[in-house]
């Protein structure tokens, strides 16, 4: 696996890239194809934490995960765990509806950062949608640790959102 380590605010010191390669490397043992794989590892202080975000994109979607903490090397652990246990549980709901026909979907995020305007938008992403089911939205919601993904419904052909409802139920949002 390769990396992508920058910090915001912070050095990134030698000891700190090896931690992170060593930690998040582990990672490797869950992909068939790792060393075509890049994480993404931003470093940023916000207030008195350390805060790390790891970002992997896959074919399958993106697996990111996001942890503060007072110690740098304790967030790098919490973040570990919590990719590992995305991973895991993704994996055995992707085993479960194998018997089903899929359609293989890819998701390309471009960021881009601007600086804030009169409207406030702080943040712009540029979605490429591939039609899936509402199941499969769902499961890339969850991948992305969001309360909403918007997606391309492949039974009614039109732009849906999915959200996480107070109840932890989920609701679907069609556009016609």
């Amino acid at each position: 696996m390769k990396f992508n380590i920058r910090g915001s605010h912070i050095d990134v010191t030698g000891p700190i890239r090896t931690y992170i390669e060593e930690k998040i490397g582990k990672l490797s043992k869950y992909f068939e194809n790792p060393n075509e794989l890049t994480a993404n590892v931003v470093i940023r202080i916000s207030g008195i934490y350390q805060v790390i975000e790891v970002t992997i994109p896959i074919k399958q979607g993106i697996i990111r995960g996001e942890e503060r903490n007072k110690d740098l090397y304790a967030a790098i652990d919490l973040v570990l765990e919590k990719i590992e246990r995305q991973i895991r549980k993704n994996k055995t709901r992707s085993l479960k509806r194998k018997a089903e026909p899929t359609i293989p979907m890819f998701v390309d995020f471009e960021t881009t950062e601007e600086e804030r305007k009169e409207n406030n938008i702080v943040k712009r992403k540029i979605v490429e949608m591939k039609p899936m089911d509402e199941e499969e939205a769902i499961l890339q919601m969850n991948l992305l640790g969001h309360d909403f993904y918007v997606f391309k419904n492949v039974e009614t052909s039109s732009v849906s959102v999915v959200y996480r409802r107070k109840d932890d139920d989920y609701g679907i949002i069609d556009v016609k």
